[in-house]
């Protein structure tokens, strides 16, 4: 996964580094469609799939806005999953509920590509070690364990005096505004009979409708759902929801009894 896109030389020249150095890898693109240098989009998408592959996957996630810098490059072992990525906050969402078996830091240049460049490191570095990690290489040979890696803020999904309180996580393709709140903490709230019973605030704007699927949304009436992922969602039928109330990533979100 990366923010590369797929008009340049950046993506194939991952996979070749890769292939090169174990020609039986299998690659699967999770996207290259990540927003310029957005972190915070790229965890939320890398946390939001992880969990379908099969057990042994490793995950090179390249969004790397401080690459040559002195920010490290983390290899993040748990018990079904190793991921590869910058330490720059991108893997805070998929680790938060993981049992890490340990963490390091990859700085061993015995499996970079070339110590020539700073400026690409995706190829030159993280390539090549998710190459070696799956040829078999032990983890402890890339570089020193590490106790803590950098994490993004984020605001956590709270209930309090009767009000639960969360935040925008993603804006997806569709315009749908995902939020970080469990569509199950909803029983939580003593809902009146109206609309679906509660009342959700976002960017100043009030959502009162809360339906069971897209189909039933009114043509530009925004509405909330469970979505796919188990969190609330607000949506707009065929449209924007994200344009129409203008909310973005890392809005607050409420939502109240009705």
């Amino acid at each position: 996964m990366s923010d590369f896109g797929q008009n340049d030389f950046f993506v194939p020249s991952l996979k070749a580094v890769i292939l090169s150095l174990n020609p039986a890898a299998r690659l699967v693109d999770i996207t290259h469609s990540v927003p310029s240098y957005d972190v915070r989009a790229a965890g939320f998408i890398l946390s939001a799939c992880f969990q379908f592959f099969p057990a042994g996957t490793i995950f090179l996630s390249v969004v790397d806005p401080g690459v040559g810098a002195a920010r490290r490059i983390l290899l993040a072992r748990t018990e079904k999953y190793d991921f590869i990525a910058p330490d720059n906050g991108l893997l805070t969402l998929s680790l938060e509920s993981a049992r890490i078996l340990e963490m390091r830091t990859i700085s061993n240049p015995k499996y970079f590509l070339t110590e020539a460049s700073r400026t690409f490191d995706g190829r030159d570095r993280m390539a090549p070690a998710a190459a070696w990690l799956s040829l078999g290489t032990p983890a402890s040979e890339f570089g020193p364990l590490l106790d803590r890696f950098e994490e993004l803020h984020v605001r956590k999904p709270c209930l309090r005096k009767g009000r639960l309180t969360g935040e925008v996580a993603y804006v997806d393709k569709f315009g749908n505004l995902i939020t970080n709140i469990p569509s199950s903490l909803l029983s939580k709230l003593k809902a009146a009979p109206r609309r679906g019973g509660f009342r959700l605030r976002v960017k100043g704007r009030t959502v009162d409708s809360f339906l069971g699927s897209y189909s039933q949304g009114r043509p530009g009436v925004p509405f909330a759902l469970a979505g796919s992922l188990g969190t609330v969602e607000i949506a707009l039928r065929e449209d924007s929801a994200a344009a129409r109330l203008g909310a973005s990533a890392g809005d607050e979100v409420q939502i109240a009894a009705g």
